[in-house]
């Protein structure tokens, strides 16, 4: 089982509390490099949102 589907297991259910800590990281790290990576800390918040959203399909349906 890899890190994410663990993470994943344990979000399940608080999807609401993780878009949030979502945001607040991201926005903890534009504070500290005071915006230097704003685009690549969006990309990547994107991403994480996008995992968190594809284990509601199951495995069974394929990908966006």
């Amino acid at each position: 089982m890899s890190m994410m589907d663990k993470l994943k297991g344990l979000l399940k259910g608080h999807e609401g509390q993780a878009d949030k800590g979502i945001d607040k990281g991201g926005d903890y790290v534009d504070e500290r490099t005071q915006g230097k990576y704003r685009s690549q800390v969006d990309t990547a918040q994107d991403r994480m949102r996008e995992q968190l959203r594809d284990q509601d399909r199951g495995t069974d349906q394929p990908p966006r």
